[in-house]
C-alpha cells in the first residue's frame, strides 16, 4: 500500500495544506511539492500565515487528487502529517533541487533566499488512500511511525448513498 501513496504522490504536483490558525479556524491553501517517497517538500514565505501556523502548530493536514470524470477512476491521498522548516543547509539545497526538478517553471525565478523562504518538509504519520476503482468510497488507511510504515487498516467502503454499482460513464 505504501507504494500506492507514493504512485499518487509522484503523478501530481500540487497539495491542498491546511494548517491551524491562531483563531483556531482552519486554513486551506494550494502549494507546489516534491517528494521523496511519503516525505513532502515544499517551500513558503516566511511571512505567510501558512508558515506562522505551522510555526505554533505544527499539525497539517494534506490532500492530493486530481478531477475526473468517471468516478472509478478516483485516486487520491488525505494525509495527516507534522510540518517543519528544513534548517540544514545541506537538506535544504537538496529538497530545492527535487521542488525545481518537478516544477521546472520555477527555474525562471530567483532562487528562494533563507531570509525570505522557508523550505518545509511533511512527515506523514496518517495516509488515507482513496481508490474508487475497487469500489465508490474505498480506501485503506495507513500509520506512518519514525521507521517507517507501522499499520495498515483493512480497506473501508464508504456509503455515500449512491448505491454500490457503478454504471459505465456516458
Amino acid at each position: 500500500m505504501k507504494a500506492k501513496a507514493i504512485k499518487i504522490l509522484d503523478e501530481n504536483r500540487l497539495m491542498a495544506i491546511a494548517t491551524v490558525r491562531p483563531d483556531g479556524w482552519p486554513q486551506a491553501t494550494m502549494v507546489g511539492y516534491a517528494n521523496e517517497g511519503i516525505l513532502l517538500y515544499f517551500a513558503i514565505s516566511r511571512e505567510s500565515q501558512k508558515f506562522g501556523n505551522i510555526a505554533a502548530d505544527d499539525r497539517v493536514s494534506i490532500v492530493i487528487g486530481r478531477d475526473f470524470h468517471d468516478p472509478r477512476t478516483i485516486k487520491a491521498l488525505s494525509i495527516a502529517a507534522r510540518a517543519s522548516e528544513v534548517r540544514d543547509p545541506t537538506q535544504r539545497q537538496r529538497a530545492l533541487a527535487l521542488l525545481l526538478e518537478r516544477h521546472p517553471g520555477l527555474k525562471a525565478l530567483e532562487p528562494p533566499q533563507p531570509d525570505h523562504s522557508a523550505v518545509m518538509r511533511a512527515n506523514p504519520e496518517i495516509i488515507t488512500i482513496l481508490d474508487y476503482s475497487r469500489g465508490f468510497g474505498h480506501a485503506d488507511l495507513l500509520t506512518v511511525g519514525p521507521g517507517g510504515l507501522t499499520e495498515m487498516t483493512v480497506a473501508r467502503d464508504d456509503d455515500w448513498g449512491f448505491g454500490e454499482a457503478l454504471k459505465p460513464v456516458s
